[in-house]
This record gives C-alpha cells, structure tokens and sequence, in this order.
C-alpha cells in the first residue's frame, strides 16, 4: 500500500512522526546502540528506500518529514538523528521539533503519511514503538481529518528547525 500512495503522489508527500522511539527491535538500532556508528550498508532495507526516495524526489514529488521529539531525546531519537543524514541526501527534507515548542498546536493522534493533500496514510504502533502486526496502517480519505493532518504539519514545519541545523539536547 505504502509503495502503491507513493508511486500514486504527483505533488508532495509530507510525513508527521512524533513518538520518542520506534522499532526498538530494528537491528540497525541495536547494532548503533552498540558503538553509535552507522553502517547504512549491513541493513537491507537501507538502500533501497534512498533509491526509491530519489526516484520519487526525482519525479518532482517534495517529501518533507516532521519530527516532534521530547529532549532530552531518547537513544531512538539519537540514533534517528545520526541517520537522517541519508534521508536528506535521497532528496526529502526533514526538520525537527522540540515537543515543548509543540504545546500550544493541534495534532492528530497518530503519524501519519499525507500524500498530494488528499490521501492519508495513519501509522499504528504499540506502546513500545512496534509496528502493529494487524492495522499497522490505515487509510483515510475523510476530508476534515486530512484538513486536520495538513494543518497540523503546516504548523509544526514552519516552527521545526531544518535536520541541519537541529543538534538533540
């Protein structure tokens, strides 16, 4: 579903994040924890999402990613923020902001994918940032929750600090 919105998206795809940890189980996390380096190499799913970022990115399509973190940030956080470098070389553009900056703005429950402004993609995740195995993701096309979600990003992006200038607390 997810490849199929993105193949679908002509204008822009915007991408909402605001857990402090995700996948704890993922084994490049794990193997960061270890001595903080990177290998984007020894994780299979790495390369081909960059491939697939620039051919989207590359079709004019403007991925822009928002992150809502709590600092201090989590170990996840700082691992997301060592990576992230890769994301904005594939061509999407990522800021981030501190949740104390997020207080006063209306946000949706859940992260979400919105694509062109008109389908949107809501990510489930247990309590400890799994992925849920049944309804992981939902699609949604009611008109006033997508108003919602692209007014919630808008927010926090215009208030976010740009990936390159964010250093986590």
């Amino acid at each position: 579903m997810f490849e199929k919105l993105f193949r679908a998206c002509r204008r822009s795809a915007v991408h909402l994040e605001m857990r402090d940890a995700y996948m704890p189980s993922d084994p490049m996390f794990i193997a960061w924890q270890k001595d903080r380096s990177i290998d984007h190499a020894a994780d299979p799913e790495w390369q081909p999402w960059l491939d697939f970022m620039s051919e989207v990115v590359g079709r004019g399509v403007e991925v822009r990613r928002a992150r809502i973190v709590s600092e201090p940030v989590s170990e996840y956080i700082r691992f997301e923020h060592a990576v992230t470098d890769m994301n904005v070389r594939a061509g999407e553009q990522v800021r981030w902001l501190t949740r104390r900056r997020a207080t006063d703005l209306a946000l949706p429950g859940n992260d979400f994918w919105l694509f062109d402004e008109e389908t949107l993609l809501v990510n489930h995740f247990d309590g400890d940032g799994e992925w849920q195995s049944e309804g992981g993701t939902e699609v949604v096309s009611d008109p006033a929750v997508i108003k919602l979600c692209a007014t919630a990003f808008g927010a926090v992006w215009d208030r976010a600090t740009p990936h390159e200038d964010y250093r986590p607390a």
